[in-house]
């Protein structure tokens, strides 16, 4: 099979796209809206900076302020600007966008879709670093061949699933409103250059923007193709972010400017007010970036437009649990690992400028040194949801790096709302054993069926894991998401009872979750994640740090039906039986030397069974790049259960 390797930055756009959002009938309008309270158009237009005067960052004349910006990062994007400097501007044919229709790929047509952008963004901050002209025709070039696509956004994403886009219905996805804001930044940063070649570049750029875009969004009714507008997951901030920057920097008419505004925060209303207040984001950490950061980015832009008028909204409680939620899942800063329930890669790359300008504007230092502790995570070319974080990275450092990097690490964290625990063996350090657990529903956004799903680590290095996001194909987000393996129970650290997986849907789900702070215990009874065919009153899932020792899952049946349970463990290293109802799994400690852990079961006989697992499908080429091709499924069979049993899963450091 033929492999196709795409660089890293460019990986994540794929990640994070996810099915469009559809609605046809708007739910009630948030009240009172936290956002919109008070922010009416008149008074909106009253507030905003006049376009021609809001300065949100040194226009490229400003020599004396790019002087001021970070001369490593502008070195950085010079090179990799350099590297370049030849691109071809790859076509995006019909055919591309047909693959996903056709044989359920959608990476061929976002490779070359975002490699264009990410370009067009090293070439724009490179100029700006320089002021030689030397990358203006390829800027040019840039604008001029995104501009002529049919389609700003991605096949996965187009409303008709028919592979092709529908140019005289414009459809505003998450990365169309991207392009978007990188073309209002482009007009913004260069204009005059642009105007010297030909004025009909700008003229371009505010003509496929308008049109792309700002029109399409304050059509009357617009929910009913946009329901991201109404929606509560990560597109609603994500294309709010990119569409005030747009508007802001684009529309000319302070009248209908103010308006834009005012729909964009009636619309992050839409998001915020049923978000749980504990800041829990059900979508996992990879997504948190457009999901809280993209709130964040919005305040940001609201503020920076109207001399602060939405200042005091850093001080709301919900606001700061939902940004600090980044730091508070955090396992490692060392490895990088993070809890990764839902669809989220392992490892996440928050951008740490971001999360320190947060930590700033609200006072809390432990998110301010996570900020800069995780600062050089991502350099030129990697992706952005908010081009605009690029320019505040140049500008911030100074600042920045006067704070002492220093990740809170957490000695316990609870999301009572979420159903989401963890705890570490000691605060502040990664040393010795950490695990995490959930609760929660199977109708969560980017859900796997995984109630009571569990996770371990020592020193920061994995043992059990959480398989966590595959490569997204058209199966990923269609009736058939739980076919995907790693998006099923039978593949997360939970029960399969009497044959029976567990099941999709809001009605499935956890009952009775709690923490314990003082035992570290974690505990819901799991029997609603099943269906009724699974034959399950009750099932009583305990997990606890055992500081000093270990982790033990302990798990409390009550059965109608005794045909058999399986207790399946997920890990990320080899493993072998080495004794009655006793596993040892090969991992590695926080020196990266091999180090054996021991799972030990109790509770009934048990038949084991270890499997690696095939990562040879298209789904699998994110598992493979994450965790390499080493995952091992380990099943305890209990062929004939009692009723009523208690089993134990005890995790222990061998010698």
């Amino acid at each position: 099979m033929k492999k196709h390797i795409r660089p890293l930055a460019l990986l994540v756009f794929s990640i994070l796209a996810a099915a469009p959002l559809a609605a046809q009938t708007p739910p009630a309008a948030p009240t009172p809206g936290l956002l919109a309270a008070g922010a009416t158009t008149a008074e909106l237009q009253r507030r905003l900076i006049p376009r021609d005067q809001w300065t949100p960052f040194p226009r490229a004349g400003d020599r004396a302020a790019w002087e001021k910006a970070d001369r490593r990062l502008l070195d950085g994007y010079i090179k990799y600007a350099e590297q370049n400097i030849g691109f071809k501007w790859p076509a995006l044919p019909a055919t591309l966008s047909l693959e996903f229709v056709r044989t359920g790929n959608r990476s061929h047509y976002e490779h070359v879709s975002f490699q264009r952008r990410a370009t067009l963004a090293a070439l724009l901050v490179a100029e700006l670093a320089e002021d030689k002209g030397r990358f203006m025709d390829q800027i040019i070039n840039g604008v001029w061949a995104i501009c002529e696509e049919s389609w700003w956004g991605v096949s996965a994403h187009l409303r008709e699933r028919d592979g092709l886009m529908d140019v005289d219905d414009p459809f505003v996805d998450l990365f169309a409103a991207t392009t978007s804001e990188l073309l209002a930044w482009t007009d913004y940063f260069l204009g005059e250059k642009l105007d010297a070649v030909s004025p009909k570049i700008r003229a371009r750029i505010h003509a496929e923007i308008a049109r792309r875009i700002l029109q399409p969004v304050m059509l009357p009714k617009n929910h009913r193709k946009h329901g991201w507008m109404t929606g509560t997951n990560n597109w609603n901030p994500w294309i709010c972010s990119n569409w005030l920057a747009s508007a802001l920097l684009m529309e000319k008419d302070e009248a209908a400017r103010a308006a834009h505004v005012a729909k964009v925060v009636e619309t992050l209303d839409y998001f915020l007010t049923p978000y749980p207040r504990d800041g829990g984001c059900d979508e996992g950490p990879g997504y948190w970036n457009v999901a809280g950061g993209s709130l964040y980015d919005s305040l940001v832009l609201l503020n920076s437009a109207t001399n602060g008028a939405f200042a005091d909204l850093y001080k709301n409680e919900k606001i700061q649990n939902m940004l600090r939620y980044i730091a508070r899942v955090q396992i490692s800063d060392k490895t990088r690992y993070a809890i990764n329930f839902a669809d989220a890669a392992p490892r996440i790359s928050s951008e740490g400028t971001l999360v320190w300008r947060f930590g700033r504007d609200i006072g809390d230092a432990g998110m301010a040194g996570f900020g800069r502790a995780t600062a050089d995570w991502r350099g030129p070319g990697a992706w952005r949801a908010h081009y605009a974080r690029i320019f505040h990275d140049l500008f911030s450092r100074a600042e920045m790096e006067a704070t002492p990097p220093a990740a809170p690490l957490y000695g316990e964290v609870w999301f009572p709302d979420l159903q989401v625990v963890a705890a570490r063996e000691t605060g502040g350090s990664d040393a010795g054993f950490y695990f995490a657990a959930k609760g929660g529903h199977n109708a969560e956004s980017h859900n796997h069926n995984d109630i009571g799903n569990f996770i371990v680590y020592y020193d920061g290095q994995p043992v059990l894991i959480d398989i966590g996001q595959g490569t997204y194909t058209a199966k990923t987000f269609s009736k058939q998401r739980y076919e995907l393996w790693n998006n099923n129970s039978d593949h997360h650290n939970v029960p399969q009872i009497n044959g029976v997986p567990q099941r999709a849907g809001a009605g499935h789900k956890a009952r009775e979750a709690r923490f314990d702070r003082g035992a570290a215990t974690f505990s819901a009874d799991l029997a609603g994640a099943y269906p009724k065919e699974a034959g399950v009153k009750n099932w009583r899932r305990s997990v606890t740090l055992q500081r000093g020792r270990g982790v033990i899952v302990r798990d409390e049946t009550d059965l109608t039906k005794t045909g058999g349970v399986i207790e399946r463990l997920m890990t990320c290293h080899p493993a072998s039986v080495t004794g009655a109802n006793e596993v040892t799994i090969r991992g590695k400690n926080g020196a990266g030397a091999e180090t054996p852990f021991i799972i030990k079961f109790t509770g009934a006989e048990a038949d084991i069974e270890i499997e690696k697992m095939k990562l040879d499908e298209e789904s699998d080429n994110n598992i493979r790049r994450n965790w390499g091709d080493s995952i091992y499924r380990i099943s305890f069979k209990i062929a004939a259960p009692g009723a009523r049993d208690v089993y134990t899963i005890e995790v222990t450091r061998g010698n």
